[in-house]
């Protein structure tokens, strides 16, 4: 496809393609252009085959120096990704194209963003209540109850009822609830519906809340039927985990999110707002990391990595960090904030030098394609930047739980650092993993004196020393192996396996879909087409189960819905349900349901 849009006085026509493990690019002007440079980011580093020579390669975000174009002569750039990456559809294809010439900018047409969603089936039959997660129990009994809403004084309820009027359902009327205090489990409700009467038994607000959630999605399809749905939750943690480092997402989308999660009985919200590319929190004791991350592209600390504009970027203050958690309280969603050490801090370590040792002969790069990303734990500015995040982070969510992050560490770190091998030789470590260990185990001793949980990723069970220990959570997101392993070490884990719950992995391998392809492609059936606890002498160890979105390849908010929906309803199922509806059940009650930002979930 050829584009041809105006750019002042310059006609300009640009296409992109894929062919085999390539990607060739067309640019032709009608002007003639000096030396121009060819700019663009994109999910990974990329080799220039030819048609130009690389500049400048910051992760994905590339230069490339071409020759004077002509008029009206096309110019072809192949280009490849480093480390063997295949481009899986056009989403792999460079984000936000421009030319630089003369002083000026000039923006070449885009490949279009997102996701095409595919039109939904009509609504199919299934056996069961028409919602997800579907209830533990439903024993149905004769008839309907005809009403026009639901009267309550009850703060869990009042929640559903705020809910529903932004998501531009019907909840509240004039129906009495009767609600009676019972000995179950959180989170666990009782709802019997008679022909004149609805009765809620629960011991808790969230107890109450999903009730009344589950009565809202019924009312949405008409009468509620008579019987009796009992309901207790397979896993305390049903997580979705969102990263607003490498995009930005407006508080309120955030919020919508929330919603969502709340309409679907998820009661986790893992927030990543801090990566190599920017930490987004407005705190005050490190001004500087916010300040010089708010904003990438031309002029900044980093370039427009992950991005199809010259700027973008923004950051959380407090009250908007403060608005997020009593939102998510609400909705009975805990608020679990993590920070990343020691790797993936690229922007720390440039903001911060001295967190690296400058000895360090090591050519450590990781796999998103940057050097020098991992602070040196030899460094006592490591441990003052770290302590101080930690805490203050810690201070802001009243969850009491902190995630340290301590994925993806670069083969062989720190082993052309004299600082690092000396501390290893003191504390008797031999491996990055070892050092790893140590290191991670250290800041989590910092977070558990200060009263809080530490969490990590599955890579901190790694070393001699054992690990992060200090009753840490980890989150197993390589594949289920990891976590069993930590599961059996006396670790509690959330399940949250890249081939069925990595939810910016592309639906289908076509390449006209959109987002990763590196794990699998991720269909909804693939979010119920495996079991969180395949050894049952683990079920106490295994906790819970997460969704999880990166943002490489989203560009603009709008552009999640369609990523995370329908397959956030199998997540939901796998969280929820003891036994979860198989591939096709899911597909079936999948067809029931709908999800735009702006109306909101709809039940056809």
């Amino acid at each position: 496809m050829i584009l041809f849009p105006k750019l002042g006085s310059i006609d300009m026509q640009y296409s992109c393609h894929i062919s085999g493990d390539t990607l060739v690019c067309l640019i032709q002007t009608r002007r003639a252009l000096s030396a121009p440079v060819f700019c663009f980011s994109g999910i990974a580093p990329y080799d220039v085959i030819s048609g130009g020579t690389l500049l400048t390669s910051v992760g994905g975000y590339t230069e490339i120096a071409l020759p004077d174009l002509h008029p009206d002569t096309p110019h072809t750039v192949t280009l490849c990704f480093e480390g063997g990456f295949t481009p899986a559809n056009r989403a792999w294809m460079p984000l936000g194209p421009r030319l630089k010439t003369d002083g000026e900018t000039l923006f070449l047409p885009a490949t279009p963003v997102g996701r095409s969603a595919p039109p939904q089936p009509d609504p199919r039959p299934v056996n069961g209540l028409p919602i997800l997660p579907q209830p533990c129990g439903w024993t149905p009994a004769n008839g309907h109850l005809s009403i026009d809403g639901l009267s309550f004084d009850d703060a869990a309820l009042t929640a559903v009822a705020d809910l529903a009027t932004r998501q531009g359902m019907t909840f509240r009327g004039t129906h009495p609830i009767n609600l009676i205090a019972g000995d179950l489990p959180n989170d666990a409700y009782e709802i019997d519906v008679t022909q004149t009467a609805i009765t809620i038994t629960s011991a808790s607000y969230g107890g109450r809340f999903y009730a009344g959630v589950t009565l809202l999605l019924l009312l949405q399809h008409g009468p509620l039927p008579c019987g009796r749905i009992t309901d207790t939750p397979r896993f305390d943690w049903r997580g979705q985990q969102l990263d607003t480092a490498r995009h930005f997402y407006e508080p309120a989308t955030i919020l919508r999110l929330l919603d969502l999660m709340a309409l679907l009985k998820l009661n986790r919200f893992h927030w990543h707002f801090a990566d190599d590319e920017a930490f987004r929190i407005e705190i005050d004791s490190i001004p500087e990391l916010w300040q010089q991350t708010a904003l990438r592209g031309d002029g900044h600390l980093l370039p427009g990595i992950f991005s199809d504009m010259a700027e973008a970027g923004g950051t959380y203050s407090k009250s908007d960090v403060q608005r997020i958690i009593a939102h998510a309280k609400h909705l009975n969603i805990e608020v679990l904030p993590e920070i990343e050490a020691p790797a993936h801090a690229l922007a720390i370590a440039k903001i911060f030098p001295d967190t690296r040792d400058p000895d360090d002969t090591g050519q450590e790069r990781s796999v998103q394609g940057y050097a020098r990303n991992v602070l040196n734990p030899a460094m006592p500015k490591t441990w003052e930047i770290l302590e101080k995040l930690a805490l203050e982070i810690g201070s802001l969510f009243p969850f009491g739980h902190l995630h340290l992050g301590c994925d993806e560490l670069p083969e062989d770190t720190w082993m052309g650092s004299p600082r690092a091998r000396a501390l290893m030789a003191e504390h008797g470590l031999e491996t990055t993993d070892d050092l790893l260990g140590w290191t991670i185990a250290k800041l989590a001793r910092t977070v558990a004196n200060a009263g809080l949980r530490p969490a990590a990723w599955e890579e901190a069970q790694k070393g001699n020393n054992g690990g992060i220990g200090n009753n840490a959570i980890l989150f197993s997101w390589t594949g289920q192996g990891p976590g069993l392993d930590a599961a059996r070490a006396g670790y509690d884990v959330v399940m949250c396996p890249a081939q069925n719950v990595y939810l910016d992995m592309a639906h289908t391998s076509d390449p006209d879909d959109w987002g990763a392809g590196w794990a699998a492609f991720v269909s909804l059936e693939d979010t119920v087409s495996w079991d969180p606890v395949p050894d049952p002498a683990l079920a106490n160890r295994i906790i819970g189960v997460q969704g999880t979105f990166w943002s490489e390849f989203t560009t603009q908010d709008d552009q999640i819905w369609p990523m995370l929906m329908p397959r956030m309803l199998g997540v939901a199922s796998m969280a929820w349900q003891s036994i979860p509806p198989t591939p096709a059940e899911l597909t079936d009650l999948a067809t029931h349901f709908s999800y735009d930002p702006t109306s909101g979930l709809k039940l056809r």
